[in-house]
């Protein structure tokens, strides 16, 4: 078996997994620093069950001492850190947002937010990048595991001869889950305990494993923890956001850490030497509660930042996240687990559980008030309220994944709601977003329009990739034909099918295995078909280019700028950097355009960008209800582009 007594090492070692873990998460270059907590998982996994096999061993091991001292460990610590993150969210977060994260804090409590987080926004989505507690997801793991370890291990070598094997084959088999997993529920294998649980299990291992009868030679120490110290750090220097993970890449830090441990315990481990330097178990010591700060003040910086943290402000962040830290440790960790706190087992027991209890229902009281509202006012809540539609947009178009038949739903303005119209709005929910602007339009210029849409369904028929929304398209063209509509205009996130989201989630690419050239090739070759259809039927088109998107978490920002009186005019994105992401598009439409004087062009960037910069926001409100959805105002600042439409359109 292998004891830790003194191992400053370990200590070290807990500094090798937080500080990359900060440094990847404030975007500081170490991009495989997410590894950190695969490090802490053996970590913990070693010394726990250290303390359980040497007091199984002497007969004195105690359910309920264990979970004192895991309360006492754990509890303090992270409640103070879920308070500030409530008492900051108060202040920075919309009504939306606070109520995700009393949400956050119920799930937190139970020591289930990996539950939560796994239903969610992947890890690496840039949307996770602004929920507060979403590094409680490892804490609730490793709680998970822990109330299970224990009753396995005193029932395991009290009854299994040969129980280390029996660990051995859990490990195993909770490895080969992690594999399978990431091919079939890959964010299960990410935040799950069975595909995780191998990771704490080889630390367990470890533990366990009976000391070697002869003394083997210092340079095998060497070699194994010079080549453990290269598995970690190769690993964060070559890992990053789109590395299949954990997976079997996970086995270089894991493995990795294992023999570390292992080695450094030999007084001649060169690199146990260095773990053990002064400032790095300094480090170590506050690891903790270190990685409970960090995320908190990067969510919120983020926040009042309005285009991002910049390297320089991410400097002093961390150095704040170092200073909480060191007072956390010293006057939070440090008296409850000396016992100058509750020093009676049960008494900190029933001490955690209230504690707990409390921040459930705090939680939930967040929760069930909706964020509390009522804390906005003024520009701030202006913003927030941008976040809801609430000029009929909801109407206007369909859940690409309801189930029900009915595909007649659709919104109608201008002249006589029963006459048949002379323009058809179809596309997306990105062209219900438009309804604002094409409703003023339509009535100034006493036109029946009708909008038509469905989420996620790009107006191709012959794209549709479900059949409801090949129902719904073949619908719309069947209009155009039936009712004779002499116009039509194809609005969508036209992007979203040909490239995917920004962060990589591909789900709505219309050819999901094929190359991005191949992708576009079939995505002209569609909207070519589909225009020749609707000429044919004699309608003219009018190609709606993509609205300019913003950032993950630009209109959160706006709210938070305002609460803390900053100012939120710099919120936006550079128009050259969308200009290249819709550089394919913008092309095929002029192609289009140009090809045929029956197919015509409307461009909304105008109206959004200038200097430059297409902003998120304008004299006060949100033009965004969310990054790519325009809220009410931004629809109704698209009215000038369609006033000429419905006025006085060419019949060709």
């Amino acid at each position: 078996m292998h004891t830790f007594g003194n191992r400053r090492d370990i200590d070290g070692l807990r500094a090798l997994a937080v500080v990359p873990v900060l440094l990847f998460h404030f975007g500081l270059g170490l991009n495989g620093g997410f590894v950190g907590v695969d490090v802490f998982f053996v970590i913990s996994g070693f010394l726990i069950t250290s303390i359980i096999f040497r007091e199984i061993s002497a007969g004195r091991f105690s359910f309920v001492d264990f979970w004192a001292r895991r309360a006492r460990r754990i509890v303090p610590a992270v409640t103070v850190v879920v308070l500030a993150t409530l008492a900051f969210g108060w202040i920075l977060l919309t009504p939306k947002d606070y109520a995700e994260l009393g949400r956050e804090v119920r799930y937190q409590s139970m020591f289930m937010s990996n539950l939560l987080f796994m239903r969610q926004d992947g890890y690496f989505d840039s949307a996770s990048d602004f929920k507060p507690l979403l590094h409680t997801w490892s804490l609730a793991v490793e709680e998970q595991y822990y109330i299970f370890f224990p009753l396995l291990m005193v029932l395991a070598t009290r009854y299994v001869r040969h129980w280390r094997w029996l660990l051995l084959g859990l490990l195993v088999l909770s490895f080969g889950l992690n594999i399978w997993a990431m091919k079939h529920k890959p964010e299960a294998a990410f935040f799950l305990l069975p595909m995780r649980a191998w990771e704490l299990l080889c630390g367990a291992m470890l533990a366990v494993a009976p000391t070697p009868k002869d003394r083997l030679p210092s340079w095998l120490y060497q070699a194994i923890s010079l080549s453990g110290f290269a598995a970690v750090v190769l690993a964060m220097l070559s890992f990053d956001k789109t590395t299949q993970f954990p997976g079997w890449a996970a086995l270089l830090p894991v493995l990795g850490t294992t023999a570390m441990i292992w080695a450094n315990g030999h007084p001649a481990s060169w690199v146990g030497r260095f773990l053990s330097i002064k400032p790095l178990v300094a480090i170590g010591l506050i690891s903790y509660s270190l990685y409970l700060w960090h995320w908190p003040i990067h969510v919120y910086a983020n926040a009042i930042s309005a285009d991002g943290i910049s390297d320089p402000e991410a400097i002093g962040w961390i150095l704040l996240a170092a200073v909480l830290a060191w007072l956390s440790w010293r006057f939070v960790e440090l008296p409850f687990r000396e016992r100058r706190v509750l020093a009676g087992r049960k008494p900190i027991l029933i001490g955690g559980l209230l504690t707990l209890a409390v921040l459930a229902l705090m939680g939930q009281a967040v929760r069930s008030n909706e964020g509390v509202p009522q804390r906005l006012s003024g520009q701030a809540l202006q913003y927030a309220q941008s976040r809801e539609w609430g000029a009929g947009q909801m109407d206007c178009f369909l859940l690409g994944s309801k189930k029900s038949k009915d595909l007649d739903k659709l919104c109608r303005a201008g002249g006589s709601t029963d006459a048949a119209p002379s323009h058809l709005i179809w596309g997306d929910s990105h062209a219900a977003a438009l309804w604002p602007g094409v409703r003023s339009a339509a009535e100034q210029a006493h036109v029946p329009v009708w909008l038509a849409s469905m989420s996620g369904c790009a107006p191709l028929v012959s794209t549709a990739t479900s059949k409801r929304c090949q129902d719904f398209n073949a619908l719309n063209v069947e209009r155009v034909r039936a009712q004779k509509i002499p116009d039509v205009t194809l609005a969508a996130r036209w992007s979203l099918y040909i490239y995917g989201l920004e962060d990589g989630n591909k789900s709505n690419v219309l050819r999901k295995h094929e190359s991005i050239p191949r992708n576009e090739a079939y995505f002209a070759e569609a909207l070519k078909a589909q225009i020749a259809e609707l000429r044919a039927a004699g309608a003219q088109v009018w190609l709606f280019k993509e609205v300019p998107q913003q950032r993950k978490g630009s209109i959160e920002r706006l709210s938070s700028l305002a609460r803390v009186g900053l100012s939120a005019a710099q919120v936006g994105r550079p128009a050259a950097e969308l200009d290249a992401r819709q550089a394919f598009i913008n092309q095929l439409f002029a192609t289009l355009s140009e090809a045929d004087p029956g197919v015509h062009l409307i461009d909304p960037e105008p109206l959004l960008c200038e200097g430059g910069l297409c902003r998120a926001e304008v004299d006060g409100h949100s033009l965004y209800k969310d990054e790519d959805h325009l809220s009410d105002l931004g629809g109704e600042k698209m009215q000038p582009l369609f006033i000429p439409v419905f006025r006085a359109t060419p019949r060709i």
